[in-house]
């Protein structure tokens, strides 16, 4: 049981905050200060808006607050690295959105920056510290669909305005480290294994230049994993697990709702009409207040965290080799 309290900084006045502070300030052993923008309005705006006491007009001055313990860093992508470095190099923890880098090589580096500074650096996938996430993987490895043999998975949403950060190709906009990393990270912690090989197709928009569609085929060594998502299609996302006695379809696998329990659909396979399907409830919950408070009892208990970097970099190894099969038309090594 951790005790004490994480003293927070949000470095950033990011859209996601909306979905993130309001739980982060109701978490356990979590308490928020502050949060920072480059622009004094924007910064005393955003600390109202969540009850924060302090506001600050400059990311250095955050980082400064010797009460500060940890930052949520809601930046766009190509400053993930840079300020997460900033961070842990003034003494605080660091729970950075995804994707924490834009490839494997600036994972290495936070690696290297969290080696030297002591301090805890972790992705928000939020997904892996949520209920409905742990139930799937205990129903998969205790044999309830049998062996797994397959995982299909979709997540696509629309966006075409030229003005968001996502379809910034220079800024490390597309789907794929924006949307495509969710069946990527999630195939990969439910199966407990690295795909050997990856196989892929990408479509990008002729005008943004960013990654609006792709599939991708994982081989984990007698597990099939596909995938295809899109920035461009009607919103939509869910997850398949196909076993050798079953399956099980997460409803709402990534966006889970805060306001009503999430729904797992267990099948026998007995019917194709749903007689054979078993619905397992997960009750109401906040991922990102869950995600915070893991992360926050790690560093307190001074024990494992959720998603070390380690796991992060090899998540990034498969994002990497996706994006090169695209390229040369031909199965990768992550």
């Amino acid at each position: 049981m951790a005790v004490g309290t994480i003293v927070w900084g949000v470095l950033g006045a990011a859209k996601i905050n909306d979905k993130v502070v309001p739980p982060l300030t109701r978490a356990p052993h979590c308490r928020v200060k502050a949060i920072a923008s480059r622009s004094a309005g924007k910064s005393a705006a955003a600390a109202a808006k969540y009850g924060l006491p302090v506001a600050y007009d400059s990311y250095e001055a955050l980082l400064a607050d010797p009460e500060i313990d940890a930052v949520y860093i809601p930046l766009p992508n190509h400053l993930h690295v840079e300020w997460t470095i900033k961070a842990v190099e003034a003494g605080k923890h660091v729970l950075c959105e995804k994707p924490i880098g834009l490839n494997a090589d600036e994972a290495k580096q936070l690696i290297a920056a969290r080696d030297k500074s002591g301090r805890r650096i972790q992705e928000a996938f939020m997904v892996r510290t949520h209920p409905q996430w742990l139930r799937v993987r205990e129903l998969v490895q205790d044999g309830t669909i049998g062996e797994l043999r397959a995982i299909t998975g979709a997540f696509t949403y629309r966006n075409i305005d030229p003005n968001n950060i996502r379809n910034k190709a220079d800024i490390g906009g597309g789907g794929l480290l924006d949307i495509g990393c969710y069946p990527i990270t999630t195939a990969r912690f439910v199966t407990g294994r690295e795909p050997r090989r990856v196989v892929s197709l990408l479509d990008r928009d002729p005008v943004f230049k960013v990654d609006r569609l792709g599939s991708a085929l994982l081989d984990f060594d007698g597990i099939q994993a596909s995938f295809v998502y899109s920035t461009q299609l009607p919103g939509y996302q869910r997850m398949h697990f196909l076993g050798t006695k079953g399956r099980i379809e997460v409803e709402i696998p990534f966006n889970a709702p805060n306001d009503r329990p999430c729904r797992l659909l267990v099948d026998d396979g007995s019917s194709l009409f749903g007689e054979g399907i078993k619905p397992v409830e997960i009750p109401v919950c906040d991922q990102y207040g869950l995600a915070a408070t893991a992360f926050a009892e790690a560093i307190l208990n001074k024990s494992e965290q959720p998603v070390p970097l380690e796991n992060t970099l090899a998540n990034m190894r498969v994002i990497d080799a996706v994006f090169r099969s695209a390229t040369s038309g031909r199965w990768e090594t992550p």
